[in-house]
């Protein structure tokens, strides 16, 4: 992944020198093990440590790229160059095993501690929206589908909900990170022929992998498939929510938008512009780690015991999925942590058209009160179709020219428009009088749709 998308921690795991030293730390477990169950010396196993236990330098690194330049094989220039500092009892060092042992087991590694990396992140995204949640739990915006306004719900219960969806993407995760924690060191086919499995298990304690039940010479690709997949889950619930911002700072809308520093500029061209350029460059990396899945899954189904087709692929997605999704994850929190919010916008759209969002609440008092689904359906809607006159809308025809008559000119005097023309229809004021529709409405219309709030948050967030 290339240095403006990446952070140090995360992409030190990708890193040669990380590699080898798991590579190196491999090797010498299983020398250990191998000289407990007496298959080698036990001086070649300390000799092992004692001299191949180095850092991996710039020099180090050059000297195994130079080997692999000739051998064209990987592994063999690892363990050529290691050969090279420990001297004649390097012989002792990978019997039995096969390069997947070693490949396969060095990436369980890398990829639990890109794991343990990307909890940390959730953890900070989750405490980021936990806390603005909490900021705004009460404040009143009007909620949307299909982009249109519907019903009331607070600005915080939106909050919530994405908290809810990353904690779901912990636990995923979580699950993750133990599904590929595994461990093969089972030699050429997987049949331990030339290696006790004792050997297996030892290293898989050392790194803090489980040893893999059946691992035909290489992991099972379907633990990768998993993984990526996690990932990728991950970052829809990153374009999610970088989407809501940016609907949010639209500049008709203006709910809600991104942190702006003293001395940013938002366009070249045009002065005045202040974008969502982190929440659309979010939009946009959230693609680049989806990208992984199908490689992923298609990785799964190799030849017969083994083949490499999934090397390269791996060897690409593994660093840039998960430095893609660290820097991520951590641009949105930082986003979530500095948004500007507008609860005054939020009321003012609120309650912009009429009290039309109240549809539902007459609609089911009408049922209640003996009046068919159907026909209360009607009475509502032919009042809010009535609203949107008043406000010179046409439903039926958006390029008629609409005069406004007395009746629409008295409705714009009233708060509640709806309220207004429902008050004048003959159908509701048979099922309704007007006491009933007072006692209907004489709770506050935000009070009555936020009722529950405190319910939602005490199932996302717990009763403290």
């Amino acid at each position: 992944m290339i240095p403006r998308y990446s952070r140090p921690k995360m992409a030190a795991i990708w890193e040669p020198s990380n590699k080898f030293r798991i590579w190196f730390e491999i090797e010498a477990h299983a020398c250990d093990a191998m000289a407990e169950l007496g298959v080698i010396p036990a001086d070649a196993a300390k000799a092992v440590w004692e001299r191949g236990d180095k850092p991996y330098t710039d020099a180090r690194i050059e000297r195994i790229d130079e080997i692999e330049r000739e051998t064209r094989h990987d592994v063999i220039a690892f363990l050529t160059e290691l050969a090279e500092q420990v001297g004649d009892e390097a012989r002792f060092v990978h019997q039995g095993m096969t390069s997947s042992d070693v490949l396969d087991t060095c990436l369980a590694v890398q990829m639990t501690q890109a794991a343990d990396i990307l909890l940390a992140d959730l953890d900070n995204m989750l405490a980021a929206l936990k806390k603005r949640a909490r900021e705004f739990k009460l404040t009143p915006c009007i909620g949307r589908s299909h982009g249109i306004h519907a019903e009331p719900t607070t600005f915080g219960v939106k909050l919530a909900g994405h908290y809810a969806e990353f904690d779901r993407c912990r636990t995923r995760m979580q699950a993750a990170r133990a599904e590929i924690a595994t461990c093969a060191i089972s030699g050429a086919v997987g049949t331990f022929a030339n290696i006790d499995p004792a050997v297996e298990a030892h290293v898989a304690e050392k790194l803090g992998l489980a040893p893999e039940p059946v691992s035909t010479q290489v992991i099972p690709r379907d633990r990768h498939a998993q993984f990526f997949a996690t990932l990728a889950i991950t970052a829809a619930a990153v374009e999610r929510l970088s989407t809501e911002v940016r609907h949010l700072q639209r500049t008709e809308v203006r709910e809600a938008q991104e942190y702006f520093a003293p001395g940013q500029k938002g366009s070249s061209a045009m002065p005045h512009k202040r974008n969502p350029i982190l929440t659309e460059n979010l939009t946009g990396l959230a693609r680049v780690v989806r990208m992984a899945v199908v490689p992923a899954l298609e990785n799964v189904a190799l030849w017969h015991e083994r083949d490499i087709s999934h090397s390269s692929v791996e060897r690409m997605i593994g660093p840039d999925a998960t430095i893609t999704l660290d820097f991520a994850l951590g641009r949105l929190a930082s986003v979530i942590e500095k948004l500007v919010v507008y609860p005054a916008n939020m009321l003012e759209h609120l309650n912009r058209f009429g009290g039309i969002h109240d549809s539902q609440r007459v609609l089911l008092a009408l049922t209640q009160r003996g009046v068919s689904r159907e026909d209360g359906y009607k009475i509502v809607q032919r009042a809010a179709m009535k609203v949107w006159r008043s406000f010179g809308i046409d439903p039926d025809d958006p390029d008629a020219e609409i005069e406004l008559n007395d009746e629409d000119r008295e409705a714009a005097a009233q708060d509640n428009r709806l309220m207004f023309f429902l008050a004048t229809d003959s159908q509701l004021t048979d099922a309704l009088s007007k006491a009933d529709m007072d006692e209907l409405f004489n709770v506050d219309p935000v009070a009555y749709h936020t009722k529950n709030v405190d319910t939602i948050f005490a199932r996302v967030f717990g009763k403290a």
